[in-house]
């Protein structure tokens, strides 16, 4: 093993003073519209979407923040405009419509509230915003729900035919706080090239078994700060994307995340290059797959580091993406005749993990991992669910589900990797499935570098001061 290429210098977390560097929304109550004096009635049974878009009409000033009186306001879409603050207060509730003609005929603008084109605009105010997601289930399972999908209208199609939470399409100076969000029917927050937007102290209330029910989806958008975030849900929880366009300068910081998916997953759509992205001081308990890169489009990716993070992963049925991998970083393509994307540049920093699986680094033959440095890193191994382990998970796409033995680091198409001060232990018991610390593909991997690297069997004796968490025990 030879030493690998000069590693680009870890970035900085300069990217969260970006916070405050935002063109400031004033957070003045003055002047304030009240729905109720539009004739909104905050009973939970009535519609009462024209009086809020009334309000939000009427608004003249800049800011206008527009206030919700104690209640349930059910609705339709409402659309927000420039210049607009809903303030839904504490003892506040929007609530969402679960049929077909409460949203535009267009599927991309289904959300219970929809913001387009739109400068210094926003949600605050300490309420709920909920989208009543358990109405749109047809079946209950503790494997995965079976849910509506509308595209038997013919309105749209695919199994994800159900309407958003939130959106923020091509809009500038967007601002997100103090809110929470509850039970969205598909993705909860989608921000959809936007500049400049600041998501702070939001709580995101999914439901655990319901497919597609991200967090938060950033799509194709820049200069971004998300901060002191509660993320509860059954999908992936921070999902940044591209579809149109590159996305740059994302930082996530000082937040908790618990999910059946992939707590931080760049992809699965990965056409434009993401690059300057910054996750720091997270903690991630009880999920399927902790810090994720599934690149299958052809975009590249590059500049990204994860720092001061806690995770905690465990295997759930395999009808969900992930096999409890702490990280897993791949660039498979998508599909036969799909570009393969590459990674480059990816600092792993200050990592604790307990996981039931190990480490997959996968890149492909024409979509290397280079520059990738794991450094300060204690992984601790055991098994403590009854799931099926064994199992390598490149979906979607590539090769699906594949049979392989556990390993503490799997590693294939790789040029570039230092790993410095990486402590791994495998928890006493079970040992059979976990012989293997360091997994090559012959003939892929080139340019290691290994400094203070130690494996070994972890035994929690008598007197030992050290606890590993136990977690569920499904």
């Amino acid at each position: 093993m030879g030493g690998g290429a000069a590693a680009a210098p870890i970035p900085r977390l300069t990217a969260i003073t970006f916070l405050f560097l935002l063109p400031i929304v004033i957070q003045s109550h003055t002047p304030t519209i009240s729905v109720r004096d539009f004739g909104a009635t905050g009973d939970g049974k009535h519609y009462d979407t024209a009086a809020i878009q009334s309000a939000i009409d009427s608004c003249r000033t800049k800011p206008c923040y527009v206030t919700f009186p104690t209640g349930t306001y059910l609705t339709a879409t409402i659309f927000l405009k420039s210049n607009v603050i809903l303030d839904i207060p504490k003892g506040s509730t929007i609530l969402g419509g679960t049929k077909l003609e409460d949203y535009p005929k267009e599927f991309d603008r289904w959300y219970v509230i929809l913001a387009e084109n739109a400068r210094d605009v926003g949600i605050t105010g300490g309420g709920v915003v909920d989208g009543q997601g358990l109405e749109f289930v047809v079946k209950f399972d503790e494997r995965k729900n079976v849910m509506v999908s509308w595209n038997q209208t013919g309105a749209c199609s695919g199994d994800e035919c159900r309407p958003r939470l939130v959106g923020f399409l091509d809009s500038t100076n967007v601002r997100v706080w103090n809110v929470t969000f509850r039970q969205p029917a598909y993705w909860c927050l989608h921000i959809v090239r936007c500049e400049n937007t600041s998501i702070h102290d939001v709580s995101i209330y999914g439901d655990f078994n319901t497919p597609n029910n991200d967090g938060i989806d950033i799509e194709d958008s820049n200069n971004t700060v998300i901060t002191r975030c509660h993320i509860d849900t059954g999908d992936d929880a921070i999902c940044p994307k591209t579809y149109t366009s590159p996305l740059y300068n994302l930082t996530a910081t000082n937040s908790w995340i618990r999910t059946k998916s992939s707590a931080i997953k760049l992809g699965s759509a990965s056409w434009f290059e993401l690059n300057n992205l910054v996750f720091d001081n997270i903690t991630i308990v009880d999920s399927h797959r902790g810090l994720a890169l599934q690149i299958r489009d052809g975009g590249n990716v590059s500049d990204i580091t994860f720092s001061n993070i806690n995770i905690s992963t465990r295997y759930y049925d395999p009808s969900w993406w992930g096999r409890a991998e702490p990280i897993y970083v791949t660039t498979c393509p998508r599909h036969s005749d799909s570009s393969e994307g590459s990674i480059s540049n990816l600092n792993f920093v200050n990592i604790s993990a307990v996981s039931e699986n190990g480490i997959f680094l996968s890149g492909s033959k024409g979509g290397l991992l280079r520059n990738l440095r794991f450094i300060n890193i204690n992984l601790t191994y055991k098994r403590w669910t009854k799931y099926m382990g064994g199992l390598v998970d490149y979906r979607p796409g590539c090769q699906g589900l594949v049979n392989h033995s556990t390993a503490g680091i799997i590693m294939e198409h790789i040029d570039g990797l230092d790993v410095e001060n990486v402590n791994m232990r495998w928890f006493d018991g079970r040992t059979v499935q976990w012989d293997n610390p360091l997994d090559f593909r012959p003939s892929t991997v080139n340019n290691i570098s290994l400094l203070n690297f130690h494996s070994g069997v972890y035994k929690q004796g008598r007197g030992s001061s050290e606890q590993i968490p136990l977690f569920g025990s499904n």
